[in-house]
Parts: structure tokens; C-alpha cells; sequence
């Protein structure tokens, strides 16, 4: 089935992933977690796309974003592409492609879903297997959404700052959502949007988007349709 064309929609946030090729690592010490990092707050400033949470995998990376620009998301991917790219090459003799051709993603109500898709890229490392609590994890932004902790990458989505009148408030209520066990049902429209390119909210939304995006939004239904 041929894969439906991405959303290049400025202003309303997405959930981006990008994998490595053929699901191969593509960070193998702290200090590339680092460099990749650097490289994405940069390419974002220049980009005009903010950053409202992440988390780098040992294979593949996932962005919780709003473009300021209609291109912002596939510029700031393609300059990480060739700087990230180029940092490995350099420092690990290696050659080849290292991400996958095409990144993946779900354009979103933030009303809706904004924190439920930001709760779902900071518990990744935990639904993998790597760490216990999200806070165990180094290469996330659950420090800043959750504990306070600085990270000049991140902006604040105005659904965040509702959270409390407070930074402090904010944390804490967004500490809060992560003690209720994400259903699976939850999970796997998430990735599967993600995965599939489509739209995350209720049928409002979609017709919206689908309407301004001029493509379609969300899974046909099965079967035929039914004659008249």
C-alpha cells in the first residue's frame, strides 16, 4: 500500500520518529546522544521548530514538535541528516546510509493530545526495557517536563503551561500523569498514526485537517460500500 504523503501544516504540533536503517543503532556513547543533540536544538532555531519533548533511542529517535514554517520539520530532519551523519562518519570510520529514507509522522490535537503523545515518547525507554521510571533515562525531556531541570531544546506548548500557574505546578501535574499505566488500546493508535501518517483527534479534527492538508487523514474503512 503506498505510504500517503506527509502534512507540511505549519503550527500544529506532530509526532515525528525517525528510525536508523534497518533498525541499526545510531548512538553508541554519551557523547553522540550529545552531538545530536546540539545539532537539533540548532537545526530547530534555524528552522523555526519547536521542540516540546523527545527522547533519543539507541536506534531511532522521537520528537514531539510544532514548525513555524510549512518546511520546518523536513528542513531541521535533513540538516540533522547531514551533520549528525557526517559526526559518526568522522568519528567511527563508518559509511553508508544511517536513517531510515523517510521519517514518520501524525499531525495532532493538542487539546487532546499533546500530553498523551508527550507522556508516550518519555515512557519509551521505560516500555522497552531500558530503565524502570522515566526519570532513570538520560536522553529524554521528563527532566524538564517533570523535574524542572533546564534544557534550552525545549519549548513550552501553551497546553503545557495550562498544567499550572506555576513551573513548579506544571511539573507536578505533569508528574501526575505518568502514574496511571497507559492503556495499549492508547499505545498503538499513537505508534500506528505515527507509523501510518494519520491524523490524531476526533472526526472535527480530521475533517480540519484533511481540509487543509488536501489528503486524507485516517485509516478507510474496510470492505466495499455498500450500494444504493
Amino acid at each position: 500500500m503506498a505510504r500517503l504523503p506527509r502534512y507540511t501544516i505549519k503550527n500544529y504540533p506532530q509526532l515525528i520518529m525517525q528510525r536508523g536503517i534497518d533498525q541499526q543503532d545510531v548512538f553508541f556513547h554519551d557523547d553522540d546522544y550529545q552531538c545530536y543533540l546540539e545539532c537539533l536544538e540548532t537545526a530547530a532555531r534555524v528552522n523555526r521548530l519547536k521542540i516540546h519533548a523527545y527522547v533519543l533511542m539507541p536506534d531511532h529517535v522521537q520528537l514531539l514538535a510544532s514548525p513555524g514554517t510549512d518546511q520546518g520539520i523536513s528542513k531541521t530532519l535533513q540538516s540533522l541528516g547531514r551533520n549528525y551523519s557526517q559526526y559518526l562518519n568522522n568519528n567511527y570510520w563508518r559509511g553508508g546510509a544511517l536513517w531510515e529514507g523517510r521519517y514518520r509522522a501524525t499531525i495532532l490535537d493538542a487539546k487532546d493530545y499533546l500530553l498523551k503523545c508527550s507522556r508516550y515518547i518519555e515512557q519509551n525507554p521505560v516500555r522497552m526495557g531500558l530503565v524502570n521510571h522515566p526519570k532513570d533515562y538520560s536522553y529524554s525531556s521528563y527532566a524538564y517536563n517533570a523535574l524542572g531541570s533546564e534544557d534550552s531544546l525545549i519549548s513550552e506548548h501553551k497546553i503545557y503551561r495550562l498544567l499550572g500557574a506555576t513551573k513548579r505546578e506544571c511539573n507536578k501535574a505533569y508528574r501526575a500523569l505518568f502514574r496511571k499505566k497507559t492503556g495499549l488500546e492508547e499505545e498503538s493508535l499513537i505508534y500506528q498514526s505515527t507509523l501510518k501518517g494519520w491524523a490524531l483527534g476526533d472526526s472535527r479534527f480530521i475533517a480540519k485537517i484533511e481540509k487543509i492538508g488536501g489528503r486524507r487523514a485516517t485509516l478507510l474503512p474496510r470492505g466495499r460500500p455498500r450500494l444504493s
